[in-house]
């Protein structure tokens, strides 16, 4: 099996701010934003906050924010959707020539991280909490159930809505949509794919240290090949990731997969 960590949601260039942690452990992975985008932030509705993205998203910054990349997608409730919705990914260019390269295959796994920050609630409006520090946090999963590619495949029609689908993308020659297996297979009591809560051991940043530099066990992952990364990733005492690429393709062992699995239960 190969696992891929994928760095998806709002970062300092895309956005500007980190995707919120509510007070209940809850989990939002703002999506970045598209002027082309199939959904406005005012489409997407959060339950916890009471709000819609935009409105979060007004607390959080004072700015407005228009049309967003809803991708990944991984998430029923925040919209309405079709009965035959399934949760799905997108990838395109040279990120989606990565996981061709490393022959990424149907029962192969996405694992999203990104930037996250705790945030608190006074008076009705959302702020991040004064000195939380923003950390580089597993949010979701996707087990690949069906690999569809945009230009040679029929597209059913509940994914007409995907990003990935609508406007400038669609007549890329590698625009590759992965939709969800049904049950997770090393995980049967688990959906195809899904949000995470937050949990200290989803946490990929190392206490103390700068959010790129992470706490991943040495005695589990030196040795394992994982994309964009070399012997040189691991210093004195923490494992330094890399700061280009979204897809980061892990050559996954027994040691390494059931580590995942005490990560995503």
């Amino acid at each position: 099996m190969k696992i891929i960590l994928s760095r998806k949601g709002f970062d300092s260039k895309y956005g500007g701010v980190p995707s919120p942690i509510f007070p209940d452990g809850t989990l939002l992975s703002f999506p970045i934003p598209d002027g082309n985008g199939s959904h406005s932030y005012n489409d997407l509705y959060c339950s916890q906050a009471e709000k819609t993205y935009a409105e979060l998203l007004s607390d959080l910054t004072g700015k407005n924010y228009n049309k967003c990349h809803l991708d990944p997608d991984l998430c029923r409730d925040i919209i309405k959707r079709d009965e035959k919705w399934k949760p799905a990914f997108g990838q395109i260019g040279s990120s989606q020539g990565h996981l061709e390269n490393k022959e990424v295959k149907e029962s192969d796994l996405f694992v999203f991280f990104g930037r996250f920050r705790h945030i608190e609630n006074k008076k009705g409006k959302w702020s991040y909490i004064k000195g939380a520090k923003e950390v580089h946090l597993i949010f979701g999963y996707l087990q690949i159930g069906e690999i569809i590619s945009i230009c040679n495949t029929e597209i059913p029609y509940w994914l007409s809505y995907h990003p990935h689908i609508v406007n400038h993308n669609e007549n890329k020659k590698n625009n590759t949509i992965y939709v969800s297996i049904e049950k997770f297979s090393i995980l049967p009591k688990l959906n195809g794919a899904g949000f995470l809560n937050y949990d200290y051991k989803r946490i990929l940043t190392k206490e103390g240290l700068s959010i790129s530099k992470w706490n991943l066990p040495k005695n589990i992952f030196e040795g394992v090949n994982i994309s964009y990364h070399s012997p040189n990733s691991w210093k004195d005492n923490y494992f330094q990731s890399a700061a280009k690429g979204q897809e980061f393709v892990i050559d996954a062992n027994e040691k390494v997969i059931e580590w995942f699995k005490e990560i995503l239960y």
